[in-house]
């Protein structure tokens, strides 16, 4: 009895085992009668690597162009000189100190050049320029504002590259920069040095022969600048000027500073339409936030407008009752945050035309119709 059972067990798994092994051989058979077999003649395409979006060749052609771009934007860097040097150029062997040396950039075809006023001297000084094809000329000082730091220079040519310019409102931190200038002397002219805006809005106190001052509204950088850099471009990677460097902190490494382009914009344009400037004054000196905790004031916690420090005696703001103390938090509507949004808006303006301020005199608040001078 128990080896016909053992019998039928063995029978029944190798049955079992067989239809299995037809199942398995069924399942294989329709599965490979389903797999496409192409063609051999196909073609090949290499991959290319990526970085974000863009294709590793693209970020070289880039690349390429940017240093291209620098290279054309090198032609409208100039030197600049209060001396003149007994050589065909001011770039000789002499050093930065000897001759004054600093930079400048041409802003039109026939001849404006922007810079620091303490490269070039005040309105009507006399300096010396060299192109970056070696031409040399005679300068003059047609613009300036020390307290700004900026001058325009005229020479006799035409048919000059000049640069282009960026809104210097819009600038954001971490964007990519470049300064262009001329940091030591002949060895080192138009170096070029890269960085980062590292920040806006800045505020520094300068104190020059017992005087102490303030620059605002600058923008920070780590690209290099050096002193022989001042008056030179700090741009962007697509050659635009965001701004004109002018100082750098000598106790610390990496933080240079520059005067944003669009304050000077409406007088470049002035003098490229009509070859003319007419300043309008309104007669006041005013600090941002930024500046007043340096300052003995009452009216230390104000959040908008300037605070009137200084206003000119017999001035167009005095005699229209603007006072020291007064914070303007508009002119004609626009916001003022700093004295740089005061006077980017007066160039626009000439003498004889009125202007509209807003004024915060403790609790009062009034309107002021101020008449420009000249």
């Amino acid at each position: 009895m128990r080896k016909k059972k053992s019998g039928k067990k063995k029978i029944i798994i190798t049955t079992i085992t067989l239809i299995l092994l037809w199942l398995l051989g069924f399942y294989l058979y329709v599965t490979y009668n389903n797999i496409e077999i192409y063609d051999s003649n196909y073609t090949t395409q290499k991959t290319q690597s990526t970085i974000g979006e863009q294709t590793v060749e693209k970020v070289e052609e880039e690349s390429k162009k940017v240093s291209d771009i620098i290279e054309e934007t090198i032609e409208s860097v100039v030197g600049i000189s209060k001396l003149k040097n007994a050589g065909t150029s001011i770039f000789s062997e002499s050093t930065e100190s000897q001759l004054g040396l600093g930079t400048g950039v041409i802003v039109t075809d026939n001849g404006y050049i922007l810079s620091n006023e303490h490269v070039t001297g005040s309105k009507y000084s006399k300096c010396y320029v060299t192109l970056e094809n070696g031409k040399n000329y005679n300068g003059t000082v047609v613009w300036s504002d020390s307290s700004i730091d900026l001058s325009i220079v005229k020479i006799d040519a035409n048919n000059l590259k000049y640069v282009q310019f960026a809104d210097s409102d819009n600038i954001k931190i971490g964007e990519t920069v470049y300064a262009i200038g001329n940091p030591i002397g002949f060895e080192f002219r138009r170096t070029v040095t890269s960085g980062i805006i590292s920040a806006k809005n800045r505020t520094i106190k300068l104190k020059e022969e017992n005087l102490q001052s303030y620059m605002t509204d600058l923008i920070q950088t780590d690209a290099t600048i050096n002193p022989g850099n001042s008056g030179g471009p700090l741009i962007y990677p697509n050659g635009q000027v965001i701004g004109i460097n002018t100082v750098k902190i000598s106790s610390a490494e990496g933080i240079g500073f520059a005067i944003p382009i669009n304050i000077v914009k409406p007088i470049i344009e002035s003098y490229k339409n009509t070859g003319n400037f007419e300043e309008a004054k309104i007669g006041i000196y005013a600090y941002d936030k930024e500046v007043i905790p340096y300052l003995e004031t009452s009216n230390s916690a104000f959040q908008e407008g300037i605070y009137v420090t200084e206003v000119t005696k017999n001035g167009p703001a005095e005699t229209a009752g603007v006072k020291q103390g007064d914070i303007i938090t508009q002119i004609n509507d626009v916001a003022l945050n700093t004295m740089n949004d005061l006077r980017e808006y007066i160039y626009t303006k000439k003498p004889n035309d009125e202007v509209t301020l807003k004024i915060n005199r403790g609790k009062i608040k009034k309107d002021i119709i101020v008449k420009l001078g000249r």
